[in-house]
């Protein structure tokens, strides 16, 4: 069983940045695949961002490359997404979760594969 902790979401002006982490706790954390996902209230859950769980490979949502950067430190179990440049239509509820498999050989973008979900942090961006 994993368990996920969001935070640092707030409000933000356009062109700004913001540090968002995920604190992972139970077992083997640092070996699951965490992914950044975000949802708007009416649409559909949008693919941000994931890394792999060996720290190697990440993916991107296209509406976020190059503004947003995922990383991981596993002394301290936590996922951060590092989100610059930051627009309007980047206001949603930012979630981390943990992959299904321990050690998936690959990385998706697919909500499905993702069990373990935190409660989410807001992020708004407005002037």
């Amino acid at each position: 069983q994993v368990q996920l902790v969001e935070s640092g979401g707030g409000l933000v002006q356009p062109g700004g940045s913001l540090k968002l982490s995920c604190v992972g706790s139970g077992q083997s954390f640092s070996s699951y695949t965490v992914g950044w996902f975000r949802q708007v209230p009416g649409k559909e859950r949008e693919f941000v961002a994931a890394i792999k769980w060996n720290g190697v490979y990440t993916i991107y949502g296209d509406s976020v490359k190059g503004r947003f950067t995922i990383s991981k430190d596993n002394a301290k179990n936590t996922v951060y997404l590092q989100m610059n440049s930051l627009k309007p239509e980047d206001t949603a509820l930012y979630s981390c979760a943990a992959d299904r498999v321990y050690r998936r050989s690959f990385i998706t973008s697919d909500s499905a594969a993702y069990v373990y979900w935190g409660q989410g942090t807001q992020v708004t961006v407005s002037s």
